[in-house]
């Protein structure tokens, strides 16, 4: 399933590796300032462009690079984040399957956006599995505003039947003084969460969603 372990954020990671990676990373940067020119809604509308190269043949490797700046635009734009050119690393090795380690506070959340939005462009749906309910609710939540930015819908999941659809104009009853990032999960189906274009969850409900359906 997994390739490898990369330390790619420790002091492990070889000059090998990342000179290997950096033309990818040069490629993605090229991409700025065309995409900084662009509204808010020509910005959105690059995924159903990206969409359609993929049904008509092109590989998400050959839509990465383009992927990867669209991302970093929309998380710039709506968060306030701009991915670093090692978490770009992080999220092309992601993408392939590898195993990166980070260190607490260097940005697993924020990585995690690229290799998601990449591969929900195929339609065929991309789960992020977290170790609790709170995390789920919380990244997804917060990186939420990035993918909805770029036309993607996103769901979640948890225990106790609990299922939502991230929607900004959504603000759940009593949540006031709550984290910003928990309170625009609008309460739907189960099936619902996980037709989403990237569902969050943690790893033992979607084990036991999967023994339940079959």
């Amino acid at each position: 399933m997994f390739k490898k372990i990369v330390s790619l954020f420790t002091g492990d990671a070889t000059e090998k590796l990342v000179n290997s990676l950096s033309p990818l990373v040069a490629a993605v940067a090229e991409y700025e300032p065309e995409l900084k020119s662009l509204s808010d809604e020509e910005l959105r509308a690059k995924t159903a462009v990206l969409k359609e190269r993929y049904e008509q043949g092109e590989s998400l490797d050959d839509l990465l690079e383009e992927a990867f700046a669209l991302v970093r635009e929309a998380s710039l734009r709506t968060t306030g984040l701009r991915h670093y050119d090692v978490q770009i690393m992080g999220g092309v090795l992601l993408h392939r399957r590898n195993v990166v380690e980070m260190r607490t506070g260097e940005g697993k959340t924020l990585v995690a956006t690229l290799p998601l939005y990449l591969n929900a462009l195929t339609n065929q749906g991309v789960h992020l599995v977290t170790v609790n309910e709170y995390l789920a609710r919380r990244d997804g939540g917060w990186m939420g505003k990035i993918f909805h930015f770029l036309g993607l819908t996103v769901g979640v999941i948890g225990p106790l039947g609990f299922s939502a659809l991230y929607d900004p104009d959504y603000v759940n009853p009593g949540a006031e003084l709550e984290d910003e990032r928990l309170v625009h999960w609008r309460p739907c189906t189960r099936q619902q969460a996980y037709k989403a274009d990237i569902t969050y969850g943690i790893s033992s409900e979607f084990g036991f969603d999967y023994l339940r359906d079959n």
